[in-house]
């Protein structure tokens, strides 16, 4: 009898141990259940809200996309807002001023909405500037210089870009906004910046021009004297490349000191003027006409590719100035491959219609190319330039101390890939650069020949997110 209660009792004990033991397990199982369920729903909303954030920062995009197409930044609206990675997002954008725009963009996904809120800059190539240098050497030792006092202090127009610093001292005064990747002294302005440098290569003008000077002369040219100076080639009147003349005589001191053939922009079937008020009034034309019956008739609108370097310097006369029979007034584009030398002023006819662009492009053979050299060495009468000037390698002086060119106005652009090293501080002196920025290419009212360069600007202004913070969305 008591082996047999013993038993029982040992029975009851096990199956209340049994019983507990599956409480236990029952309460273990729902409690992660909860806990699975409840990681499942975290999980989740963790999920659709970098999937919430991935949407506001494709918005970002579809604004900054709009402005660089001419939009206003201002992308689907509260009632009809864009899908997307399945969700929706929608912009505003408030235009800052001083090229700054604030872009909020209102991203939703399934119960999430998320606010980001970015600052956009709106900048462009080098027709969006007055002086531009790309630095492409990655030069760190480099500084676009400005300065002077009083009366020779630089007057500047138009927005300034450095691919590494800015030094403003004396009275300079830049009016536009001073853009630099690395510091600005003496200006306030923007640093951290990187502009794009023009694609050149991408042209291929080798191949993609109207008028190949150097194979017009090598075909056509015939050796004579005229009053321009001394002897040289040159070609007929017929022709576009009529207003070039291949290594005169009377300029030897220049030509033998270059690695390739020298062509002087001058009209040889124009009369010679000196222009002794040395400002354009009457100055030496170079005529491109564009009637039909015309003596040059298809020389306006042009490309003209010259293997070789191209000279703005003439014995005869102080200025050149380029005239048309066109309505529509003077458009060439002069591409070089080689240097350009500017020692004589440079004006043009008209200055609402007229506009001439100067492209210095690196030749792999040479390694002093891509250049533009700025000012007279000898007599110093390079005065004032009314064109619009781009330098592959790098911008230089060429002795702007010389007393004839005490200051100096540029009517346009100066702008390089590498280095714009304009030197005009000799001793206790400096001259003066005035440089009035043109903005008829950038505005779309001018239209130059073949400048439209990828990287370049030219009609294009590009944008680009400085800053990205999440904000409230309320």
């Amino acid at each position: 009898m008591r082996l047999r209660t013993r038993s029982r009792e040992r029975g009851g004990i096990a199956m209340s141990v049994v019983l507990h033991l599956s409480v236990v397990l029952v309460g273990l199982s729902m409690t992660m259940l909860t806990v699975s369920s409840s990681s499942r729903k975290e999980y989740g909303e963790v999920n659709e809200r970098v999937a919430c954030y991935y949407v506001g920062e494709a918005a970002i995009a579809h604004a900054v996309l709009s402005l660089r197409q001419g939009g206003d930044g201002v992308v689907g609206s509260s009632s009809a807002p864009v899908s997307f990675g399945g969700g929706t997002y929608r912009t505003t954008c408030v235009n800052e001023g001083a090229n700054l725009f604030t872009v909020t963009a209102y991203a939703t996904v399934r119960d999430d909405t998320r606010a980001l809120r970015a600052v956009v800059r709106r900048s462009g190539g080098v027709f969006n500037h007055s002086m531009f240098a790309g630095n492409s050497s990655g030069d760190t030792t480099y500084s676009m210089r400005f300065g002077g006092a009083g009366a020779s202090a630089d007057q500047i127009s138009g927005d300034v870009y450095s691919g590494n610093d800015i030094v403003v001292t004396g009275a300079a005064r830049l009016t536009g906004v001073p853009r630099a990747t690395g510091s600005i002294t003496g200006a306030s302005g923007q640093t951290g910046v990187t502009q794009p440098i023009p694609d050149l290569a991408s042209m291929d003008y080798a191949h993609n021009h109207d008028v190949n000077v150097a194979a017009e002369f090598a075909a056509n040219a015939t050796y004579q004297p005229n009053a321009a100076g001394g002897s040289a080639w040159q070609v007929p009147q017929a022709m576009p490349s009529h207003i070039f003349r291949l290594n005169p005589n009377d300029r030897s001191s220049l030509t033998r000191a270059t690695a390739k053939h020298d062509y002087f922009l001058e009209d040889p079937y124009q009369p010679v003027r000196v222009d002794s008020a040395k400002n354009g009034s009457d100055a030496y034309m170079i005529k491109l006409s564009g009637s039909p019956g015309t003596p040059g008739a298809d020389a306006n609108n042009k490309v003209y590719y010259v293997d070789g370097n191209l000279w703005l310097d003439n014995y005869k006369t102080y200025s050149l100035k380029f005239g048309t029979t066109d309505a529509a007034g003077t458009q060439a584009t002069f591409v070089v491959k080689g240097n350009i030398y500017f020692s004589d002023s440079l004006y043009l006819s008209n200055t609402t219609t007229d506009g001439v662009a100067f492209i210095a492009m690196k030749d792999p053979a040479v390694a002093d190319s891509g250049n533009i050299y700025f000012g007279d060495p000898t007599y110093g009468t390079l005065l004032r330039m009314q064109a619009f000037m781009y330098a592959e390698n790098t911008f230089y002086d060429n002795a702007l101390d010389a007393s004839g060119s005490a200051t100096v106005t540029l009517d346009g652009i100066m702008s390089a890939g590498d280095h714009v090293s304009v030197n005009r501080d000799f001793g206790a002196t400096h001259t003066k650069l005035t440089l009035n920025y043109d903005a008829r290419v950038a505005n779309n009212t001018l239209h130059l020949p073949r400048t439209n360069i990828p990287g370049i600007g030219g009609p294009r202004l590009d944008y680009s997110v400085l800053t990205m913070t999440e904000v409230s969305p309320r």
